[in-house]
């Protein structure tokens, strides 16, 4: 049995794994409220009941080193050493979240997969991955000429470029509200679109109905502002879409530029799925081949929304096997094929 795991900020979500016919094939799965649990140790503790597992990986936000990481949202250091001596597993890894994702999408069947742009989809070469969640996360995808590798990046931390007035002012109202640089998560994640929606408000003066008021303070911003845009029932919240989904589509385009994605880019994240018909209208795909003399080369590259909601957790899973098998010479996918 593999366990995998994708640990975010608020919550740890885990799930156990086997393999049949030498695919992914899921057991169970849990979510827990990270800041209730004094570690992941504690957490997997509680989530393992009688399961013997063999191997885990565990995706996570920022960058792992020497399989170490001390993660930003959490008092938490995690380190693999430790995990798989205190949990009595084998073989325990860190990976960067991203790079997760990147090892999920190859167990994706095509359903779970939603093509946003054709492109050239005879291209072969490097692929680029990029999340909007309760962050933003970028990751490669490098063509070996057989695979894509998956590599972790910070690119979502990188400086925020505006591209038009209203993004200019935006920089300007967003670095006195947090009283210093900017970067691109700031605008393109869940607080991004909060963000957005308060520059609309406070500096460009678009009207905030009193029982808009009520709803953005009693109720989760991000949820409202997305509720009322999808609508089309609030010019504020539809105002503030356009320009979450303009900035996200050109950063897309930015990252696809500088790895040359002419493989394809693919969307992850939990935002993507959720405004699926507002990615569908053509603004993130403008955004995404605005890119002057070298659009058309954009405009071959597909573009792709992952829809399955536990892409990481599979990558996690995928990840920790194939690297088991290496270490231990036994593969339990490769046992699970019936010839």
């Amino acid at each position: 049995m593999i366990l995998a795991g994708d640990v975010g900020g608020t919550k740890v979500h885990l799930a156990l794994y086997d393999f049949i016919d030498g695919k992914l094939e899921h057991t169970r799965d849990k979510q827990y409220p990270a800041k209730e649990y004094s570690g992941l140790e504690e957490i997997v503790k509680e989530f393992i009941v009688t399961e013997k597992v063999t191997a885990a990986c565990f995706g996570v936000p920022g960058p792992v080193r020497d399989g170490r990481l001390r993660l930003t949202n959490l008092p938490w250091t995690l380190d693999s050493r430790e995990l798989a001596t205190n949990l009595k597993i084998d073989y325990v890894f860190l990976i960067n979240d991203l790079q997760a994702n990147g090892f999920g999408i190859a167990e994706l069947a095509a359903d779970q997969i939603y093509t946003l742009s054709e492109g050239d989809a005879r291209q072969a070469g490097n692929r680029a991955l990029i999340s909007a969640g309760t962050g933003l996360g970028e990751a490669f995808m490098i063509w070996n000429g057989r695979s894509h590798d998956p590599f972790p990046s910070e690119g979502g931390h990188s400086d925020f470029s505006p591209r038009n007035e209203d993004e200019i002012d935006l920089l300007r109202f967003l670095k006195q509200k947090y009283n210093g640089r900017i970067s691109f998560e700031r605008v393109v994640s869940g607080q991004g679109l909060t963000n957005v929606y308060e520059f609309l408000r406070e500096v460009r003066g678009l009207e905030e109905p009193a029982w808009l008021a009520e709803r953005i303070a009693a109720e989760d911003p991000n949820a409202v502002i997305t509720e009322l845009a999808l609508a089309a029932k609030s010019e504020i919240c539809e105002k503030a879409m356009d320009m979450f989904v303009s900035a996200y589509g050109a950063e897309a385009g930015n990252l696809a530029l500088k790895i040359l994605s002419v493989g394809g880019l693919y969307v992850g994240g939990g935002i993507a799925p959720r405004i699926l018909e507002k990615l569908k209208d053509g603004t993130f795909i403008k955004a995404f081949t605005d890119k002057g003399r070298l659009s058309q080369l954009l405009v071959n590259m597909p573009v792709r929304v992952i829809l399955e909601s536990r892409t990481a957790l599979m990558g996690a899973a995928a990840y920790a096997e194939a690297r088991a098998a290496e270490l231990s010479g036994i593969s339990p996918r490769a046992a699970s094929v019936k010839f």
